[in-house]
């Protein structure tokens, strides 16, 4: 595959590419900067001031973090974050291509609705619906999932409808026009169009209940013990500054890797594009190109001389 090259006016040179990787070298300093004390604090033993560097190296930080229970709690956490992305994300894809197609009436009362949960502060929306969960007899697991789940619709919601803006619903027609049922229309053109927008939109879904402290702290009751809630029980004390750091970085991993893999999932999205770009057509499910054989070419006349 060739990469598509960019016409004259967007490839950058001289002093704009300088510049563009000038800016690029900043903001990863500008983000790992912080990350550097809690890596040195992780293997620190012991950091005593005025040392710039601790003054005992070793791992008491990640057997004390396996003493508050970090790694049981990291495990619930990424369950918690895959169950609501799982959720929310094909709910948003829906409501988004709905609202884009105009599919739903009063598409502004609705769109306002779906971003509510934003606009409303956590402590009243949450302690509002707990009362209605502990009425409704409602699991205080499965509370805290639909509680996420409605916190993440919003953004969800927001990506995908962006992604619907651009859509090109011509091909889905196309398709079943060549004989492609809805089933095969949904895995061969409609899945493949959107897989980059649904990529960062359940990444987004995954973040809102990876970080979250409030609802499950007041919804779940302490039955749900999340790598967050140990991270704030060891803060809370003192001497935990290793573990914490532990457990710190271990908190980053999950999110960063799942960025990398969404960066991924967009930049094959966009060079699949760029191939439809440069001629080739998507491939129609179920329709078999069919060329013209050579023997059915028909003769040149001979011009007479």
């Amino acid at each position: 595959m060739t990469r598509p090259t960019g016409s004259a006016l967007t490839v950058s040179r001289g002093a704009g590419r300088a510049g563009r990787i000038l800016v690029s070298a900043v903001l990863i300093v500008w983000f790992a900067l912080p990350l550097l004390p809690l890596v040195l604090w992780s293997f620190a033993d012991a950091w005593s001031y005025p040392s710039p560097l601790p003054t005992a190296w070793g791992v008491g930080g990640v057997e004390a973090a396996t003493g508050f229970g970090a790694w049981p709690a990291f495990v619930r956490s990424i369950a918690l974050g895959l169950a609501v992305a799982a959720i929310a994300t094909p709910l948003g894809a829906l409501a988004a291509r709905a609202l884009t197609f105009g599919a739903v009436p009063f598409p502004r009362t609705v769109s306002a609705l779906l971003l509510a949960p934003i606009a409303l502060p956590p402590f009243a929306a949450v302690l509002g619906v707990n009362v209605l969960l502990l009425r409704a007899f409602v699991p205080s697991v499965l509370g805290v999932v639909l509680v996420l789940v409605v916190l993440a619709i919003p953004y969800t919601a927001f990506v995908m409808r962006t992604a619907y803006g651009a859509y090109d619903r011509a091909y889905e027609d196309e398709a079943r026009l060549l004989g492609a049922s809805r089933l095969q229309v949904l895995r061969r053109v409609h899945l493949p169009m959107i897989a980059p927008a649904l990529g960062r939109a359940a990444f987004l879904a995954f973040l809102v209940a990876w970080s979250d402290y409030i609802v499950t702290v007041i919804i779940g009751g302490g039955e749900l013990v999340t790598l967050p809630l140990v991270v704030a029980g060891a803060a809370a004390g003192l001497g935990n500054d290793a573990a914490v750091a532990v457990m710190s970085l271990a908190a980053v991993v999950p999110p960063f890797l799942l960025l990398i893999a969404t960066l991924s999932v967009g930049r094959s999205g966009r060079a699949g594009r760029s191939t439809t770009a440069g001629g080739a057509r998507p491939r129609t499910p179920g329709v078999v190109a069919t060329r013209t054989p050579a023997s059915a070419t028909p003769p040149k006349e001979k011009v007479p001389a």
